[in-house]
């Protein structure tokens, strides 16, 4: 189960944070320990996806922007 099954469920830029995280833990059955493992599941998706991104583009195409991959 991934971050896509859940945008399927709800959409997330017209819920305010709190209702998210309940949308969330309804659907993995207030299941807290499987929503986070999906979570994480979809950040090691994400940054995968994203270094194959990087890998792919251009210096130029950027401007010399890198992605970042860890939060400040």
């Amino acid at each position: 189960m991934g971050a896509s099954v859940v945008k399927e469920a709800f959409c997330a830029d017209e819920l305010p944070p709190e209702c998210e995280i309940e949308a969330v833990l309804v659907w993995h059955d207030d299941n807290a320990r499987a929503a986070i493992g999906t979570l994480l599941d979809d950040i090691r998706h994400l940054r995968h996806q994203l270094a194959l991104t990087e890998g792919a583009m251009s210096r130029g195409m950027t401007r010399g922007w890198r992605p970042i991959y860890d939060r400040d």
